[in-house]
């Protein structure tokens, strides 16, 4: 499977430069993926690309040793899994609250025994390498996104899911329900 450099560099201590895809096409993300990014993502939840129109914008993005990425529209194992058939590398996923909805997450990330996720992986296969199966489980990545009040209150429970990578912080929600709508450098 190939090397999932964001994992690389993390572990060297780096911080790694993510883009966004938000306009549907694979002549965009190709574009974008000689611009020098470690890591780019199709945005599938406020971004305007559907399922088919994501999987060409992750094959101009797999033209390069870019990581490609997706933000899921939600909390779906049907579309995480999907996305992960067709190659992505890393999830990030909206709107997580609690520690069961983050289980329920990387569990649609991960084989078992770590998780529930299907095996069929498509694109992935071709892409990664014949020995998808066996090494997935290491090499995705999961992003739980922290939007809300409740996501705040229960971060440290969401922070000990075994198998969660990281969080992303999705600072125009938290601001809404936080009661600072657009205020993104005002304390709650």
């Amino acid at each position: 499977m190939r090397e999932n450099k964001i994992k690389t560099i993390w572990s060297n201590g780096g911080n790694v430069v993510n883009g966004w895809l938000a306009i549907p096409s694979s002549w965009s993300a190709e574009a974008m993926a000689h611009q020098g990014f470690d890591s780019l993502t199709v945005d599938m939840q406020h971004g305007l690309a559907d399922y088919q129109t994501a999987v060409t914008m992750l094959q101009a993005v797999s033209t390069t040793d870019v990581i490609p990425m997706a933000r899921v529209p939600w909390n779906e194992p049907g579309i995480i899994m999907r996305m992960l058939d067709a190659g992505c590398y890393g999830i990030v996923c909206p709107m997580i609250n609690t520690r069961a909805e983050a289980e329920q997450f990387v569990g649609a990330c991960r084989y078992h025994p770590a998780g529930y996720r299907s095996a069929g992986p498509t694109r992935a296969r071709i892409y990664s390498g014949g020995n998808y199966l066996e090494e997935a489980n290491d090499v995705i990545l999961t992003f739980a996104m922290i939007e809300t009040a409740q996501a705040i209150e229960n971060l440290e429970d969401i922070l000990s899911v075994p198998g969660l990578d990281a969080v992303y912080v999705g600072p125009s929600d938290l601001s809404i329900t936080l009661g600072v709508q657009g205020q993104f450098d005002s304390p709650p």
